[in-house]
């Protein structure tokens, strides 16, 4: 997720473990030290002990919930990095059992969002769509891809409980695009190492920002750590690093905004009357073939040209001709979200387009609030603190950050995207699947899928290159039926990119 209203907050450090028993009828009890405090327990585990059934099949796992360091060159702990690690228990062998590392966005938002949302084994009670009801609480998710891999969440510095050790610290050292990648990267290898994960096969997916860092963690891997991926999964990504300014980046938007205004019945009647995967392919054409070269012409443009372009933007954004042209062809976001339902007194969301919100006022050129956001916020965030407390026995009074303080964010030197295309090149088991919401107006379809075609100029890798789009926003998952199917495609990319055994790895 992208955020950037961010709070400090930093603490010191002490020592606790333990390993205690759960089920579901009866909670095991806190037996282990510190008592909760607001102090960050820099190296800690708790461990309780679970089950779930998925298609159908009972997996028993264990939940470990704590914290490992991250060190400075002397050896010394610079912050407490908190994670929840999810482990199958009836796998003994565990060298040709997957391992999916995961993270979330922002850059300052933890991992609660896919562990409770998308592919864990326990998820948050919401509407078949994706809302917020009543009482909040959790339950079991049969979709998780716990029976083919194991997981390990992920919450950088400052976010949920992460913290540097001391105030002292300089946020330089983990808040930026290649700080954060150089740190994470460091302590994914003390992870896999306390773990004993050396010989599984390693996943990396990343949602939102959690896509630029993944993204540059596949390189920072194999070159400072050696340790060489199967696959990386970008779950709504961002542009990562890739440059699209000017007529490029407003043309690419278009096709969102078709899907979105097909959403809301917005659409003239021949093209409201299709599938939206018939409507589509229309709209993209269009944008590629005729709005790139029309934008980039400008005032070339002459009068019937102009006339002609606006009226087929309006006609696939459903936004008035009039809104076009007003805006030279280039229709903002923030506009799009405030115009498309104004006449019916809503504005649509930023992050889901599907969800309405209400502004102080109609008039205007952007909406007041994300109203998918705060949907959001009031579902996940009783649900974390209800099940990391009661149900995985981590107990402590720092406060659980939805937002963290991660600001000022170093964004100079992002070549993630370029270092993905060389991760991927430079290992041949390296495969790369691609996950986007229709209704996603902060890192929409058609950007990801503009940003796959330039990881692969050549056309060389594309063979183990995959992008998949789901009929919900940026967190597609939070849509019953996409929650389903994202799962399933997971499990199949993850067992599909574990060669066989003895398989060498060569061109």
């Amino acid at each position: 997720m992208i955020r950037n209203i961010l709070f400090p907050l930093a603490f010191s450090c002490l020592v606790a473990s333990q390993l205690s028993a759960q089920t579901k009828e009866a909670p095991a009890k806190y037996e282990g030290k510190p008592s909760p405090s607001r102090i960050l327990a820099v190296d800690s585990a708790v461990t309780t002990r679970h089950e779930v059934t998925i298609k159908g099949q009972r997996i028993p796992y264990l939940a470990t919930a704590g914290s490992i360091p991250v060190w400075d060159d002397e050896g010394k702990p610079l912050a407490g990095v908190f994670y929840t690690y999810y482990e199958r228990e009836d796998v003994k062998d565990k060298s040709g059992r997957p391992l999916v590392i995961s993270f979330n966005g922002g850059p300052g938002t933890p991992s609660v969002w896919m562990e409770i949302g998308y592919t864990g084994p326990r998820i948050l009670n919401i509407d078949d769509e994706g809302y917020p009801v009543q009482p909040f609480g959790m339950r079991d998710n049969p979709h998780s891809i716990l029976d083919v891999a194991d997981i390990v969440y992920v919450d950088p510095v400052s976010t949920g409980y992460s913290r540097p050790v001391s105030k002292d610290i300089p946020g330089s050292k983990f808040f930026g695009v290649n700080a954060d990648i150089k740190y994470l990267a460091e302590w994914i290898n003390t992870f896999v190492t306390r773990k004993g994960r050396w010989a599984s096969p390693k996943f990396l997916i990343g949602e939102s920002y959690g896509t630029t860092r993944v993204s540059g963690l596949a390189l920072e891997l194999q070159d400072q750590q050696w340790m060489y991926l199967n696959g990386v999964i970008l779950v709504s990504p961002t542009e990562l690093g890739i440059e699209r300014n000017g007529p490029l980046d407003a043309a690419l938007r278009l096709p969102y905004y078709a899907a979105t205004a097909w959403y809301h019945k917005k659409l003239p009647a021949d093209l409201q009357g299709k599938d939206l995967n018939d409507v589509l392919p229309e709209v993209e054409n269009f944008t590629l073939n005729e709005l790139i070269p029309a934008l980039a012409r400008g005032g070339a443009l002459d009068a019937a040209q102009r006339k002609s372009i606006g009226a087929r933007i309006a006609r696939y954004s459903g936004i008035k001709e009039s809104v076009v042209q007003e805006n030279n062809l280039d229709v903002s976001t923030n506009l799009f979200w405030k115009e498309l339902l104004r006449d019916e007194g809503f504005t649509v969301g930023r992050l889901d387009s599907r969800y309405r919100g209400i502004d102080r006022k109609t008039g205007g050129i952007e909406p007041d609030y994300n109203p998918e956001l705060t949907a959001w916020l009031q579902a996940f965030t009783p649900a974390i603190q209800i099940y990391l407390r009661d149900e995985l026995n981590y107990k402590t009074d720092i406060k659980y950050n939805m937002f963290g303080n991660v600001w000022p964010w170093d964004q100079k030197d992002n070549k993630t995207g370029e270092n993905l295309r060389q991760a991927i090149a430079q290992n041949p088991f390296l495969h790369l699947l691609v996950q986007s919401g229709y209704y996603d107006g902060a890192c929409d379809y058609f950007n990801a899928r503009y940003s796959m075609w330039q990881l692969d100029p050549g056309g060389r890798l594309k063979d183990r290159l995959k992008w998949e789009g789901y009929r919900s926003g940026h967190m597609m998952y939070l849509r019953k039926d996409d929650l389903a199917a994202a799962n399933d495609n997971l499990r199949k990319f993850i067992l599909g990119a574990i060669p066989a055994k003895g398989a060498p790895a060569k061109y």
